[in-house]
């Protein structure tokens, strides 16, 4: 068998390991005086990086992204890094925070509206500066997004959420510590979780996989069930170690060999109802399984059964019931349905249709059709 050529992207140097974030505000020292610290709805939780920060002689200033971005947002946040003259960026949160300090630093230089550089609701134009230096930090595990090369933001007046994409807007440092995740809430690690463990699925069934994606994947996905399914029984710093893995594990695998039907349809349900992106990824991801595995054939249908198994493993099911069990099991351990996020069941149709769209829709390994998504959708409800 003779495997395509294929190429590889990802941040400039990754730090991985329990105590790693305590190196952030000298290395950011190193790279600006003035930085801008975006954090969550508190800055309570990033203080003593901010502290360590103003020891090494920097000057911050603070911008919270208390939800999900959006261009309000994310202009609010430029027009803050320009007035403040900041020569770099660095995330501490979620992957809605780190998405949102990734936005900020690429648009900080730039000249054009946002909209110019926007997918499928703008023009999707390369940034024509380079991004401000850029740190990522996260404190969950789940979105991979301290390693990937875009940031999904919303357009409210659209109902989408679409991504700001330039291979640039990759970190220049990504800090993955674990032990900023230890005592995550126990909902967030469940959804969060969930989206870690769909981002190591998707790529590997992808039709856009590689020899490089799947060395990360195989290992990562029995890896990240066992870490998620212990942490909903009890608190665990391995598996807080584990899960942080899957993370970037998934980052480094959906940058390099895109997603499928899942993140299709999440990114359009993101921008129809006030759901969390992992939440909707955890409860798509067993019935879009489903549906690929009645469809495929060949090296996809091998691999979906690998996917099954595993599932099955980690659960202690048999593989003909092993989808089942994971929705059952996530159900039960406090995710929400479609429906108890605020979709509108009216909606499901238009999802399903606008989907199609998703850059995400190109590497599922089957072609669903609007019925299809739509009976995945019904399902989720």
């Amino acid at each position: 068998m003779t495997h395509p050529a294929f190429s590889f992207l990802t941040a400039q140097e990754i730090r991985f390991g329990r105590g790693t974030a305590g190196e952030a505000a000298k290395r950011l020292a190193g790279m600006a005086g003035r930085v801008l610290l975006v954090h969550g709805a508190s800055g309570a939780r990033a203080a003593w990086l901010r502290d360590a920060l103003v020891a090494e002689g920097v000057s911050v200033t603070s911008f919270a992204c208390a939800s999900e971005p959006d261009m309000a947002l994310i202009e609010a946040g430029v027009s803050a890094a320009k007035e403040a003259a900041v020569g770099a960026v660095v995330s501490l949160g979620g992957g809605a925070v780190i998405d949102a300090g990734k936005a900020i630093a690429a648009l900080a230089p730039a000249t054009r509206p946002m909209l110019d550089h926007l997918e499928v609701v703008g023009k999707g134009m390369p940034l024509e500066a380079a991004p401000l230096p850029f740190v990522a930090m996260p404190t969950t595990s789940g979105t991979g997004a301290e390693v990937t090369k875009n940031a999904v933001i919303g357009v409210p007046e659209v109902r989408r959420k679409v991504s700001l994409r330039d291979n640039r807007m990759l970190p220049d440092l990504a800090i993955v510590d674990p032990a900023l995740t230890d005592g995550c809430p126990r909902a967030i690690t469940l959804a969060s979780g969930l989206d870690a463990v769909t981002q190591v699925i998707e790529p590997y069934v992808s039709t856009k996989a590689n020899r490089l994606t799947d060395a990360l994947c195989r290992d990562a996905i029995p890896q990240g069930l066992r870490a998620l399914r212990k942490l909903m029984e009890a608190e665990d710093p391995t598996a807080r170690d584990d899960l942080s893995w899957v993370s970037l594990c998934g980052g480094l695998a959906l940058a390099n060999s895109g997603l499928g039907a899942v993140h299709g349809l999440a990114g359009v349900i993101g921008g129809m109802a006030p759901a969390a992106h992992g939440a909707v990824c955890g409860v798509l991801l067993p019935h879009v399984l489903s549906a690929n595995t009645a469809r495929a054939h060949g090296q996809s249908a091998e691999r979906l059964a690998e996917v099954t198994a595993w599932i099955g493993a980690a659960f202690d099911a048999d593989m003909a019931d092993a989808v089942a069990v994971l929705a059952d099991w996530s159900a039960q351990a406090g995710l929400p349905s479609l429906g108890q996020m605020g979709v509108q069941r009216a909606d499901l149709r238009a999802i399903a249709e606008a989907s199609g769209a998703s850059s995400s829709m190109k590497g599922n390994p089957v072609a669903l059709s609007a019925e299809e998504l739509t009976v995945i959708l019904q399902a989720a409800f």
